[in-house]
């Protein structure tokens, strides 16, 4: 097991949707920081005020790798979070190997390049809701599963040029990364290992056949004076991209639409008025933001948070994206969505070095997806009251397992 400094005072609650809020909640109240039990019994610090998350993202004692800076750690030792940490990639690189690394993913997420593919979501877009158009109108639909979560990962896929006979088994691994209730160790243990063979299947598919697509790009990314990206860093990257380039997105969509059908004046405001559509997002990304409790980070040193709370050099840090949008402390009523709200400042999308390269591409998906799903059907409406709306089983992924609508279309 990995050594930690503090005695934990509480389970993480994996249960998802209001039970996550409310625990975020109690800790804020507890202190700076509150030492909690993970999955397997790993222990981490849980940071969930505003200030303290803001502050840590970027702070120059806290690192990314596990595997320099926590002697302890074995390789795969905690089954749940080997996905997160054993891995080479921006997500665990530091200093001058993390800015190798994205200087060579750079180039294939330019805001110039992103804005290129409108096209191409409005078509998948197009496609899926002319297939939800076909569903009777007074059944409920899953909106989750038919559209929320078809756009993202299709538009993933196509990117990264993922066959047809690939993309279910990527997109089940995917899902279960991100399931942290009650997963037996060796299920964990055997999705790292499926997601390793995916990968790599994509990757000799590739150099058999390259083409348009960005894991060819990756495969043949050249950075004057830096090393091309080796074997198990492609692997890892292809898994970031793609896990972080669809999955999140699809909450995005779906805590849109719920709150938007929740708020139905705040919906009449929008199609009155279609530039405001971007305000809709950035609410959305503030008070849902799609990541909760992103596994992980270590201290390199001592850290004093004040109130007796002391990070000791080694111990696991786990920040929470999402508390940031909801403290008290940063926004007004920040629980309630609030296109009209001034001040939308959230952190979802992370700070400093490790900001993500694909944000764009995320708003970009949501501000087509949304307006596209209300225009082609205006009566849409929730199947269920917005509180028996199932959530996720998960602290890391902040979203539902399922939004029944009736699409209303005839």
């Amino acid at each position: 097991m990995i050594d930690f400094s503090a005695a934990p005072t509480a389970h993480i609650d994996s249960r998802g949707g209001g039970c996550l809020y409310a625990q975020m909640d109690e800790f804020r109240a507890a202190g700076p920081a509150v030492a909690v039990e993970l999955p397997e019994g790993m222990s981490a610090w849980s940071i969930t005020r505003g200030d303290v998350v803001r502050r840590l993202l970027t702070h120059p004692g806290i690192s990314r790798n596990v595997r320099k800076n926590v002697p302890s750690y074995s390789p795969g030792v905690v089954k749940w979070l080997s996905p997160w940490v054993d891995v080479e990639s921006m997500s665990t690189a530091e200093g001058r190997e993390h800015q190798r690394l994205r200087q060579l993913v750079a180039p294939a997420l330019t805001p110039k390049r992103i804005d290129k593919m409108r096209p191409h979501l409005e078509l998948i877009a197009r496609r899926l809701l002319d297939d939800l158009a076909t569903r009777p109108s007074d059944e409920p639909v899953d909106l989750h599963t038919t559209y929320s979560q078809q756009l993202p990962t299709r538009m993933i896929c196509d990117l990264f040029g993922v066959p047809d006979d690939l993309r279910p088994e990527v997109l089940r691994i995917l899902r279960v990364v991100l399931n942290t209730d009650n997963v037996p160790e060796e299920e964990s243990a055997a999705v790292y290992v499926d997601m390793n063979v995916a990968m790599r299947t994509l990757i000799d598919l590739k150099r058999r056949e390259p083409s348009d697509d960005l894991t060819s790009f990756l495969m043949a990314a050249r950075v004057e004076g830096e090393e091309p990206l080796a074997e198990q860093e492609l692997v890892d990257m292809l898994l970031l991209l793609i896990g972080g380039g669809s999955q999140t997105t699809v909450s995005l969509i779906d805590h849109t639409v719920r709150e938007l059908l929740a708020n139905p004046e705040q919906l009449a405001t929008l199609l009155a008025e279609p530039a405001r559509w971007p305000e809709a997002i950035e609410e959305s990304l503030r008070v849902h933001c799609p990541v909760g409790s992103l596994p992980m980070r270590w201290a390199k040193e001592d850290i004093d948070l004040g109130e007796g709370v002391v990070i000791r050099s080694g111990d696991a840090i786990l920040i929470n994206y999402l508390a940031h949008g909801r403290d008290p402390g940063v926004h007004d009523d920040p629980e309630t969505f609030d296109i009209e709200r001034e001040n939308k400042d959230h952190l979802a999308f992370g700070a400093g070095p490790h900001f993500c390269p694909g944000a764009r591409l995320a708003r970009l998906e949501a501000v087509v997806a949304v307006p596209a799903l209300f225009a082609r059907f205006p009566h849409l409406t929730l199947a269920v009251a917005p509180e028996d709306i199932r959530p996720l089983h998960s602290f890391i992924a902040n979203d539902v397992a399922a939004l029944p609508v009736l699409l209303g279309h005839r």
